[in-house]
């Protein structure tokens, strides 16, 4: 079994949680018993999450080894110049070291997207932009922390697509079997 689901902001990619408050999790949504999250995306981001009652499957979704594109929309503070863009492309060095290149493209217009709750913050004299990244790893925050390596900090982050599923038109807290 393969579900696409899309994950709201501010929940865990997970079904239980410990911490006092408790966070959200996956356990509010109905989901079929006996799936588990296929890798993991952040608490503060959005979008596709696959699951999966299939090991094997999860594996070869979320291992670098098999260099499965995963692709993003990224609302970032700021107006990316070329140079930024080709740094992003090209691989950035971060605290663990170098990424593997990028497929990075500027979105215009801006993608039609559920409102966030709460919402990005807002600042009249600070723009920013919207970029499509695909990446063919998973380290922890990697989009992120990519942005950010090239002065272009990230606002929103949302996963359309992992490998061949699509978020397509799901909306947050919905699932679909695939």
């Amino acid at each position: 079994m393969l579900i696409a689901f899309n994950k709201p902001f501010n929940v865990l990619c997970q079904f239980t949680d410990r911490s006092d408050p408790p966070r959200r999790t996956l356990a509010e949504f109905g989901l079929p018993r006996d799936v588990y999250a296929a890798g993991r995306l952040d608490y503060d981001s959005e979008g596709l999450l696959l699951l999966t009652d299939d090991g094997a499957l999860a594996n070869r979704l979320t291992d670098p080894r098999h260099k499965q594109p995963k692709t993003y929309w990224v609302q970032v503070e700021g107006s990316p110049t070329d140079e930024q863009l080709d740094a992003l492309c090209r691989g950035v060095m971060l605290n663990d070291g170098p990424t593997r290149a990028a497929l990075v493209e500027r979105l215009e217009p801006a993608p039609a997207l559920w409102p966030r709750d709460p919402p990005v913050r807002f600042r009249k004299t600070v723009p920013d932009a919207w970029l499509s990244v695909t990446i063919t790893e998973g380290r922890n925050r990697q989009v992120r922390r990519m942005t950010a390596a090239v002065g272009l900090p990230t606002l929103r982050l949302v996963r359309t697509a992992m490998g061949e599923a699509r978020l397509g038109d799901l909306v947050p807290g919905a699932w679909r079997a695939l």
